[in-house]
């Protein structure tokens, strides 16, 4: 009977502990339920971040492929600073440290764009474009030309398909099939260049 009554007991403890245990999850759980949707209400509420792909991003977001970065914001993301991730298009400004996407080159730079960070202008590569310094060589071109003014001053480079007898710039890639044969070093707007032919 003392075995039994001290069994009903443990029973009734052990109950009692699952209740509150039970009772200080389901608070929990509404707590973390309600922070979280606060959260996501602030988030669309205010160009802060999104946990989509592309839209407002805080700082150190990882950027999809295809995307870049097209607007900055300083006091986002609580003070951290906030970003606007598009994909990528023909003709689109992106911000200084925004990825370059493969096939796209920058023809155009404008030191106050992004809010003041500076702007990049990508374009699909083509035959014959000017393209800033630092700006990628899609493979198959050349640079052919230099320009210290251009894209507002931090030079510019003029890019081609390769081709047989076509004058390369100093830093130029030499492409598969291709070799350069004879130097004059007036070439490259007085850089110098280098005769390239089919090898």
């Amino acid at each position: 009977m003392h075995m039994s009554t001290q069994g009903s007991a443990v029973a009734a403890v052990r109950r009692r502990i699952a209740a509150v245990i039970g009772s200080i999850a389901l608070m929990a759980a509404v707590i973390v339920g309600g922070t979280a949707a606060g959260t996501a209400d602030a988030a669309a509420a205010t160009p802060q971040a999104t946990h989509s792909v592309g839209g407002w991003t805080c700082a150190g977001t990882p950027i999809p492929p295809g995307y870049v970065l097209t607007g900055y914001q300083r006091s986002g993301c609580n003070g951290a600073g906030s970003w606007l991730q598009q994909p990528v298009r023909d003709g689109i400004w992106t911000c200084a440290g925004s990825p370059i996407v493969s096939g796209y080159v920058i023809t155009n730079y404008l030191s106050s764009g992004c809010s003041g960070i500076g702007a990049w202008y990508h374009q699909l590569a083509r035959n014959g474009a000017w393209t800033c310094a630092g700006s990628p060589i899609p493979p198959g071109y050349v640079t052919t030309g230099h320009l210290s003014s251009g894209c507002n001053g931090i030079g510019s480079w003029y890019q081609v398909q390769v081709r047989n007898g076509v004058w390369t710039c100093p830093g130029s890639p030499i492409p598969a099939g291709y070799r350069s044969t004879s130097y004059n070093a007036q070439g490259c707007n007085g850089l110098g260049a280098w005769l390239t032919v089919r090898a």
